[in-house]
C-alpha cells in the first residue's frame, strides 16, 4: 500500500517541533523516542507500518487545541487516534507526521438519565460507556466486535457499528453532540442534548469523516433503558447461500431481530476452539438474537422458526440460560481473535442488499479458490454488512500482494450489487484506491471540497480517504 514519501523540509523541524508541544502538554505529553514510537507505527491493520515523527497523548480538549495550533502553523500533519483497533489503517501515521492519541481523555463529564443522555471525553472505550449507566438500568446501543478496546472517539470516525446495530442504529443513530477542535486549534460545539440541531446536519458530516475534518474530544451519546429480556438462537444450515436466502426470508418477512449474525464452518470451528462456546457442527451458523417481554420473545422466535424450517436447518437450538446465551456471544465476539491464532488475515468490511448474501457468498468462495487463499466470513447479516477474513502468510512473499487483489475483487462485488466499499470499518488507506469503483469523480471533488472548508492546509490524517493522487495533488496545491 503505497504512502507519500515524507516531506524532508517537515522532518526537519523535529526538534522545534518537539520544544513547542512539549512545552504546551508536559514532558509527559509527548513521545519522541524511536523505540517508544513503533508503538504507533500501525493500526489493527497490521500489514502496514511506519513510525510517526512524534506522539502526542493530550488529557484535555484545551491541550488538543493547543497541539493542533501548533502543528497548523508549523505545516505538521496530524493523525488523531482512539485505540487503535482500525481495520482499515484509519490511525496509520506517515513518516513526517504527528500521532494525536486521545486515550488519556477517558473521563465521563456529565449523566442525565432523564434526558436519556452521557457526555463523555472520547478516549473512553466503547464497552465502559454501559458501563458507567447499566447500574441504572441503561446501556449505549452500537457495540463492534472490538468494543473492549475501540474508542468512542474512533467509533465517531467511521460510524461504527456492531451486532446490534440492526435494531438501534450505528454511532451516527446514538450520536447527539461533539466538541471538535479544528485543524489550527479553534474548538467548536456542534448538537448537544436536544434531539436534532438547527441548521445544517453537521454532526451528520463529522460522524464518519475518519479524522479528516477535525479532532473530536468530547461527545454526547443517547443512552437507551435495557430491554425486559433478550434470548439469541443458533440455527445450523448446510450452506452458506441457504443460510444467506434464510436472513433475506427474515427480514423480507417483516420481523426486527435485535441482532442476526453470520459464521461460516471455518469460523465456526476456530470460534469453538477458542471460546468453547458450544456451536453446532454445520456449513453455516445464525445467531438470530430477540428481545422484548418473554410474551414477546416467544412470539417472534416462533415465526423466526416456522421460516427456518423452510430452509432446512440442521439445527435450530434457544438459548436456556443466561449463562448459554453469554457463550453464545462470546463465540461471536472472539471470531477476530481466535481467527488471529491460527493465521494472518486481513479483514474485510462491504455492504451489500441483503437479498444479495446467497449469490455473494457463493461468489467469495470462487474467489476463494481462484486466489488460492482460503477465507472465513463472519458478519453482521441482518443489515449487509459483510466481514471476509481472508487468510495469508506474512511471510511469503507475494501473499499480502493476492491478499489485497483479493479484498479488492470483493469490494468491487459489494459495489456492483447496489452495496458500498465500507460498512463500519471506514476507507482508511485500505479502500481509498478502490473509491473511483463507487464515486464519480465530480462526486469526489465535492467531498473534497468539503475537507477543503474545514482544513484548508490538508494536514489532517493525511492519505486516507480519497484516492491518493487526488488527496495528494490537492494537498501540495494548498501548500
Amino acid at each position: 500500500m503505497q504512502m507519500p514519501a515524507p516531506n524532508p523540509v517537515t522532518l526537519a523541524k523535529k526538534a522545534q517541533l518537539t520544544e513547542r508541544l512539549t512545552a504546551a502538554l508536559g514532558k509527559d505529553g509527548v513521545i519522541a523516542e524511536d523505540i517508544a514510537l513503533k508503538a504507533y507505527e500501525c493500526d489493527a491493520l497490521t500489514a502496514y507500518r511506519c513510525p510517526p515523527m512524534l506522539a502526542l497523548l493530550p488529557r484535555t480538549t484545551a491541550e488538543v487545541a493547543a497541539a493542533l495550533k501548533i502543528c497548523h502553523e508549523m505545516n505538521v500533519p496530524v493523525v488523531p487516534r482512539g485505540s487503535g483497533t482500525s481495520l482499515a489503517g484509519g490511525a496509520m501515521p506517515t513518516a513526517d507526521s504527528v500521532i494525536l492519541g486521545v486515550s488519556r481523555m477517558n473521563a465521563v463529564l456529565e449523566t442525565d438519565f432523564a434526558s436519556r443522555v452521557i457526555r463523555v471525553q472520547t478516549g473512553r472505550t466503547n464497552l465502559s460507556v454501559t458501563g458507567a449507566v447499566e447500574g441504572e438500568g441503561f446501556f449505549y446501543a452500537p457495540d463492534p466486535s472490538s468494543q473492549l478496546a475501540c474508542a468512542i472517539a474512533g467509533n465517531i470516525a467511521m460510524n461504527s457499528g456492531g451486532a446490534h446495530c440492526l435494531k438501534y442504529g450505528v454511532t451516527t443513530n446514538n450520536l447527539m453532540g461533539v466538541t471538535m477542535v479544528m485543524m489550527d486549534g479553534e474548538i467548536v460545539e456542534i448538537g448537544g442534548a436536544h434531539l436534532d440541531a438547527g441548521g445544517l446536519d453537521l454532526l451528520g458530516l463529522i460522524c464518519g469523516s475518519e479524522g479528516q475534518l477535525g479532532v473530536v474530544t468530547e461527545a454526547t451519546l443517547r443512552i437507551l433503558h435495557k430491554p425486559e429480556g433478550a434470548r439469541p438462537v443458533l440455527i445450523g444450515f448446510d450452506s452458506n447461500e441457504v443460510a444467506g436466502a434464510c436472513v433475506s426470508d427474515i427480514i423480507k418477512a417483516g420481523i426486527l431481530p435485535v441482532a442476526i449474525e453470520f459464521m461460516d464452518r471455518m469460523l465456526i470451528g476456530v470460534c469453538e476452539d477458542y471460546a468453547r462456546a458450544g456451536y453446532p457442527d454445520c456449513e453455516a451458523l445464525l445467531i438470530v438474537e430477540v428481545e422484548g417481554s418473554e410474551a414477546e420473545i416467544e412470539h417472534q422466535l416462533g415465526l423466526i422458526h416456522e421460516i427456518a424450517k423452510q430452509h432446512n436447518p440442521v439445527e435450530f437450538r434457544k438459548a436456556t440460560s443466561a449463562d448459554e446465551a453469554g457463550r453464545i456471544w462470546a463465540g461471536r465476539k472472539a471470531a477476530f481473535s481466535a481467527i488471529g491464532k491460527v493465521s494472518d488475515y486481513m479483514c474485510l468490511d462491504g455492504t451489500i442488499p441483503v437479498s444479495q448474501l446467497p449469490y455473494v457468498l457463493k461468489r467469495i468462495g470462487e474467489m476463494s479458490k481462484t486466489y488460492g487463499l482460503a477465507v472465513g466470513n463472519v458478519f453482521h447479516a441482518g443489515d449487509g454488512n459483510m466481514h471476509p477474513l481472508i487468510l495469508y502468510d506474512a511471510n511469503k512473499p507475494g501473499d499480502l500482494e493476492i491478499c489485497e487483489a483479493f479484498g479488492a475483487e470483493v469490494l468491487k462485488l459489494c459495489v456492483e450489487v447496489g452495496g458500498c466499499l465500507t460498512g463500519e470499518h471506514g476507507v482508511g488507506i485500505e479502500k481509498r484506491d478502490l473509491m473511483l469503483d463507487q464515486f464519480a469523480p465530480d462526486d469526489l471533488d465535492m467531498q473534497m471540497a468539503v475537507k477543503d472548508v474545514f482544513d484548508p492546509k490538508w494536514l489532517l490524517n493525511p492519505a486516507k480517504v480519497f484516492p491518493l493522487a487526488s488527496s495528494e495533488a490537492r494537498r501540495i496545491a494548498a501548500e
